[in-house]
């Protein structure tokens, strides 16, 4: 079974900088699409962005503030944050399409908060 962890949100004032990280651990997989989710309180899930081989793709709403890197050799993926402002508060998701069968399948990590609030 695959798991991933995520780390590094908390409290920030806004226009300053979060760091996000996300680990897959597990035995014998492979990733293909890894990315970011966030959900807001009373919000649907939406995608912030995401990173597939070299390609990245972002929301709207994060394009130019956000951006996101991806270890392959570690299976992690990092959303950095910059410019934050009170509308990015939410539960950030890692997510990952990850295959042990050969059939990718989505995991999802189980959230870290990020406050943007002065």
């Amino acid at each position: 079974q695959v798991q991933l962890v995520e780390s590094g949100g908390g409290l920030v004032q806004p226009g300053g900088s979060l760091r996000l990280s996300c680990v897959a651990s597990g035995t014998a997989f492979i990733i293909s699409t890894m990315g970011w989710y966030r959900q807001a309180p009373g919000k649907q899930r939406e995608l912030v962005g995401s990173i597939t081989g070299g390609s990245t793709n972002y929301a709207d709403s994060v394009k130019g503030r956000f951006t996101i890197s991806r270890d392959n050799a570690q299976n992690t993926v990092n959303l950095q944050m910059n410019s934050l402002k009170p509308e990015d508060t939410a539960v950030y998701y890692c997510h990952a399409r990850i295959s042990t069968t050969g059939t990718f399948l989505p995991v999802w990590g189980q959230g870290t908060l990020v406050t943007v609030s002065s």
